[in-house]
């Protein structure tokens, strides 16, 4: 047959035509089966080509990205999370290029603008021209891992069974497909019988849950799908965990091919985060105890200066609560403020300070405080402050009361130096008087005018007394005596200090006991609570002085006092005033304190009582009630006199004594007028009288007449040589002889002078003719009768 040529060209472009038909047709089968390999992955794909169209996305990776049909890349750099995440797109681009192929790991932030973290893997597609073929994999979630697991569950096999956290998946009648070897460990199972399916999830579950709940459910609400769980082993150990479960429906998995339901469960162990939160408990109560019972205030301030917490002993320190969110300037006095605040500003520069700072607070208060402060920090950042405060109120009043002291020590110093000057002309015009009423008796002319004299020459001579107790340089000279004596004697000079608004009651006990005081300083304690009375009752009002005996058979204590059982006088100063506050009833004998405005008191006066009556050995104790009046009990130990003792406040004793006498005396004193009358005073006493004005001149007359002379009368502070410092001279020569010191300073101030052991007696100036004669009768007897009996 023959062909024609048309019938060859047809034949030839059917064929032609079948063979491009079929080339289509494999393009399009392998598009085809590309887009389904693409679909059927859960991993996030997209295919561009080289001028950068996106030729095809599929399902999982609009769900990541959206419906927005832009290349990958594009859409990497746009939401790249950070610099390491761009730099890790570079890396996957040049990969890409140079290889044909890439993968990394890139951080961006979602639609949500959380981070994010992709594996991004690409590789070319030379079969189907120059295009790309991206993947990509969200690897955060737990879904993904999952997925991830399943796809290479022997990579991750170990990483599965040695989680952290327990894994575990049951059927739908609760048996276990699997079990990871971190619950198993922690519940004691043993790993074979879970494989063998022979164990289930209500026999692990504590308390056993109903049957009406689902036997792959472990919690009480059968809806649940997370929570707490109770599980306990085949070991009996209990174990508290957190359990997130999904349930799914799948498939012929078991033999009979019919549907059923799987878990998978995440068991999260509590055990360690519930000790970690009984732990942060403990800490935290440790620490709210070192904060709430520091002995010192503590505050927390914010980086506004704002309190944010504050202690107790803060609370205590300011005197009244103080609210949270109160600023410095309210804590701070506005004196102080400016200092605070500039010292807060160099701790936020510095951390902390390098020296403390004192301020005053408000407050009720108002205490003065030491300040250390450090800087509170979060990454770097000042967030607030930490004040420790110190009390220095007390360190305060204390320094106020040393520079106090250390005037009163100069004004005491130069009281006494005049005191000194002063009970030497007092001595000679008081024994010079003494001498003229020798002379001229009552009823003479003059009398009158030298009683005048003496008895002013007497106050001035009690002026100095006050000099000398108030620079504390008074010699005490306690005697025997009734205190009903003493408050007789007083009561003159106590109607006159109070004031004629004023009502003074007297009432004295019955057979009182003889106390031995000193008759000055107990009248000084008297008219100091009197005037403190007087000044409580500005209106007017009732004071009252009582007496008694009283006998205590267990110890009386009032604060640290502690008053020991025996027989007391006591004498009660009770007053109508203002009474005395309880906040201060602690601090009223403390030297220096005072509730009077400036330059109304000293501070002295209670301090001066209680130094008193405890020097005495006494003890006072004081009740008040505000708007009532306040007592004042002082308790004087009874003294056991024996008969005839006592003494009469003019100085007389009961039985007059003979002042005259026999010997030798050596009189050495520097003041001309005090050695002129003592001279005479003691030749009309019947004694031959040796006089020298200095020590030398002494020690001349003694080393001439030293077996003559039976006693010596010296004045304390001489030029050159003293009289300590010659007595120590002569006795080096005679031991025995006795000596007066005679001075206007107290006798503490002259026994620091002398060796101790060295007898020696005391007189103090000013004394009269009287004194001067018996104290030098009192001095010669028992030396004159030594003498005698030794002959």
């Amino acid at each position: 047959m023959t062909w024609s040529w048309e019938f060859g060209l047809l034949a030839a472009i059917s064929v032609l035509a079948l063979v491009l038909a079929l080339i289509a047709w494999r393009r399009r089968y392998i598009a085809d089966l590309l887009e389904a390999s693409l679909n059927a992955t859960h991993q996030g794909r997209q295919v561009v080509d080289r001028t950068g169209t996106v030729k095809f996305d599929n399902s999982a990776f609009r769900r990541l990205f959206g419906d927005e049909r832009t290349p990958l890349s594009v859409i990497l750099e746009r939401r790249a999370f950070d610099a390491a995440a761009r730099a890790s797109i570079e890396r996957i681009e040049h990969a890409l290029a140079e290889r044909g192929e890439a993968h990394g790991d890139v951080a961006i932030l979602n639609a949500d603008g959380k981070r994010e973290i992709l594996a991004v893997f690409a590789n070319r597609l030379t079969r189907f021209g120059d295009h790309v073929s991206w993947g990509v994999e969200v690897i955060t979630t737990q879904r993904e891992i999952e997925e991830y697991i399943r796809s290479d569950h022997e990579k991750f096999a170990d990483l599965i069974e040695n989680a952290p956290v327990g894994f575990y998946s049951v059927d739908e009648s609760g048996r276990f497909l699997f079990v990871n070897s971190t619950l198993a460990h922690w519940l004691g199972l043993d790993v074979e019988v879970e494989a063998q399916h022979q164990l289930r999830l209500h026999d692990l579950v504590y308390p056993r849950p109903p049957e009406l709940i689902p036997a792959f459910s472990p919690f009480s609400d059968p809806s649940s799908r997370s929570g707490e769980v109770m599980l306990m082993g085949p070991n009996g150990r209990k174990l508290l965990v957190y359990v997130r479960q999904d349930v799914v429906n799948v498939q012929g998995v078991d033999p009979t091919g019919k549907a059923g339901i799987r878990t998978r469960s995440i068991v999260h162990d509590l055990t360690r985060e519930r000790e970690f939160e009984r732990a942060l408990q403990t800490s935290e109560q440790y620490f709210q105890r070192f904060f709430e019972e520091a002995p010192t205030g503590i505050l927390l301030l914010d980086a506004d200066r704002k309190v944010e917490q504050l202690n107790s002993a803060f609370t205590n320190l300011f005197g009244e609560m103080v609210p949270v969110g109160a600023g410095l300037g309210s804590l701070v006095a506005n004196e102080d403020l400016p200092q605070a605040e500039e010292h807060l500003r160099r701790v936020a520069e510095l951390g902390r300070a390098v020296l403390p700072i004192t301020v005053r607070l408000k407050g009720k208060r108002q205490a003065s405080v030491i300040i250390y402060a450090s800087r509170r920090e979060d990454k770097g950042q000042t967030v607030g402050f930490i004040l420790h405060l110190i009390d220095t109120t007390e360190q305060k009043r204390l320094e106020a009361q040393f520079a106090q002291s250390q005037k009163m020590q100069a004004v005491g110093l130069l009281a006494g130096g005049i005191a000194h000057d002063f009970n030497n002309l007092l001595t000679a015009m008081i024994g010079f008087c003494d001498l003229l009423l020798l002379r001229h008796r009552a009823g003479d002319q003059s009398f009158a005018d030298i009683m005048q004299i003496k008895q002013n020459a007497n106050r001035a001579a009690n002026l100095v007394r006050q000099l000398l107790a108030f620079s504390r340089q008074q010699t005490l000279q306690p005697r025997v005596l009734q205190v009903t004596d003493v408050l007789a004697e007083v009561s003159h000079l106590l109607r006159r200090l109070i004031g004629e608004n004023i009502e003074l009651a007297m009432v004295h006990g019955r057979d009182l006991s003889p106390v031995r005081v000193d008759q000055g300083q107990l009248e000084q304690v008297i008219i100091n609570l009197a005037v403190n009375a007087r000044d409580a009752m500005p209106n007017g009002g009732r004071l009252r002085i009582r007496t008694e005996n009283v006998i205590t058979k267990e110890p009386i204590q009032r604060g640290a006092e502690v008053m020991p059982p025996g027989r007391y006088v006591m004498i009660e100063i009770t007053d109508a005033g203002t009474g005395i506050p309880p906040e201060i009833m602690d601090r009223i004998f403390e030297p220096f304190f005072s509730t009077k405005s400036v330059g109304s008191g000293t501070g002295l006066g209670l301090s001066t009582v209680y130094g008193i009556v405890r020097q005495t050995g006494g003890y006072v104790f004081v009740d008040s009630t505000v708007g009532e009046g306040a007592t004042f009990r002082i308790y004087l130990p009874e003294h056991q006199a024996e008969a005839g003792t006592v003494q009469r406040l003019d100085g007389k004793e009961e039985a007059a004594r003979d002042l005259t006498g026999i010997g030798t005396i050596l009189l050495v004193e520097d003041e001309d007028a005090v050695r002129l009358f003592s001279a005479r005073a003691l030749r009309n006493k019947g004694y031959q009288v040796l006089e020298a004005r200095s020590g030398e001149a002494a020690l001349e007359i003694v080393g001439e007449h030293l077996n003559e002379i039976d006693l010596i009368i010296s004045d304390v502070v001489m030029p050159r040589i003293d009289g300590p410092t010659m007595v120590k001279e002569v006795r080096s020569r005679r031991a025995d002889l006795p000596v007066i010191f005679i001075s206007g300073y107290a006798e503490d101030a002259f026994r620091r002078r002398i060796d101790a052991g060295e007898e020696v007696n005391f007189l103090l100036k000013p004394f009269t003719l009287k004194q001067l004669a018996a104290k030098v009768k009192e001095v010669l007897e028992p030396h004159t009768e030594r003498r005698r009996a030794a002959n």
